[in-house]
């Protein structure tokens, strides 16, 4: 098999020269990237409309289709399904998404995101007629969805759908396989039953799965040390036989050399490895104050626009650093900057947007009163 196909440049995350401004992209980084990824072999980018604001899609064409032939790479890119508002839209967005990235085709065109609320508006919007005639005119190789919800969904929709798609691109990695929230393994089968194919993205869970407990970190360092838990969590996606491209957002150079070498080295996962990690998968749980993949979809329903991801990160670096009071000034901070947590109504719109299933509302009521323990940010 060949393992080293199914490495995909995922371009939600790119580097960037501002953190706190996604539209600041370190273009000069980006495309010495995608020097090194293209030099070794490998082909394919994936992005979206909304990702860096529809700023990646410019970087894009500025690090690989001006720079390279057309047919020397792939690029996948998504219709923001939460953002349609009439049939008209579908022609919009994707006239505007290759104006962005200056190509004529797409080698992969995904409607973006479905779960419950973006799938009705896609429907009622006729978007999945739109990417079948996409496919029929050659403006889109393959087509098919990115999937953010449960089996149950998906099952219903694959009934309806699968003829006329090629791809599920599916949130898959060892922390959500067996979780009985995401469903991973259920929604792999389903794939495999209609003879779909399946392309992961979050095989690190939003990086989840590389910022654990130094406990966790111990177990790696005593199993193999010399794997990194990034090689770890992409050979667990790419050795399921029916996974035909595993997606990385990388923005450090170190990143994209360690996982070239996992693909370029490729070891299928043994079954050892795979009990080691479903085991590491229960401890992570435990430890995980909230399993939020920061995807930010939750920003784009929530009314007030509490930065809810980023909450969530500092509680779930403070509940496995208790000993470091810093988190607490940044808590601080964030609310004053932005919109603090404690302003969230409770409306639960947020809800049903979240590709974790976190019951949002209730987690940030948790957040608040974590910081407001009594405990002096000073020590």
């Amino acid at each position: 098999m060949d393992y080293k196909s199914k490495f995909g440049f995922g371009c939600m995350r790119l580097p960037q020269t501002d953190k706190n401004d996604p539209t600041k992209i370190d273009q000069e980084l980006f495309n010495a990237m995608v020097d090194l990824y293209m030099e070794k072999g490998f082909n394919y980018f994936d992005t979206s409309f909304a990702y860096h604001n529809g700023v990646s899609e410019v970087a894009m064409r500025k690090a690989i289709v001006e720079r390279y032939p057309r047919e020397s790479y792939k690029i996948c890119d998504k219709m923001p399904s939460w953002a349609l508002t009439s049939e008209e839209d579908n022609d919009k967005f994707v006239n505007t998404m290759l104006e962005r990235l200056g190509i004529d085709y797409f080698d992969v065109f995904f409607i973006h995101n479905i779960n419950i609320p973006w799938l009705k508006l896609a429907e009622e919007h006729n978007s999945f007629e739109y990417i079948k005639n996409m496919k029929e005119q050659g403006i889109a190789k393959k087509i098919g969805i990115s999937f953010h919800d449960n089996s149950d969904l998906l099952e219903k929709f694959l009934d309806k759908y699968a003829d006329i798609l090629d791809i599920v691109q599916l949130e898959l990695n060892y922390l959500d396989w067996e979780d009985p929230a995401i469903e991973a393994h259920k929604c792999y089968d389903l794939c495999l039953k209609h003879g779909l194919e399946v392309y992961v993205m979050e095989p690190l869970k939003g990086g989840v799965i590389v910022n654990q407990p130094e406990s966790i970190n111990d177990d790696f360092k005593a199993f193999n040390p010399d794997k990194s838990i990034a090689s770890f969590a992409l050979r667990f996606c790419a050795s399921l036989e029916h996974v035909k491209m595993v997606l990385s957002g990388m923005n450090k150079m170190e990143d994209l050399l360690d996982n070239i070498d996992t693909f370029e080295n490729f070891e299928p996962l043994s079954e050892e490895e795979h009990e080691f990690l479903l085991k590491e998968a229960d401890k992570l749980r435990e430890n995980l104050a909230v399993p939020c993949s920061e995807c930010g979809y939750c920003l784009k329903a929530c009314p007030l626009e509490i930065p809810i991801p980023e909450y969530f990160r500092l509680y779930n670096h403070h509940k496995v650093q208790k000993e470091s009071n810093i988190y607490r000034l940044y808590y601080d901070k964030l609310g004053e900057e932005k919109v603090p947590a404690s302003d969230c109504t409770q409306c639960e719109t947020c809800i049903d947007y979240c590709t974790q299933k976190i019951n949002i509302p209730e987690k940030l009521e948790e957040v608040c009163e974590h910081f407001q323990e009594g405990f002096s940010p000073y020590g």
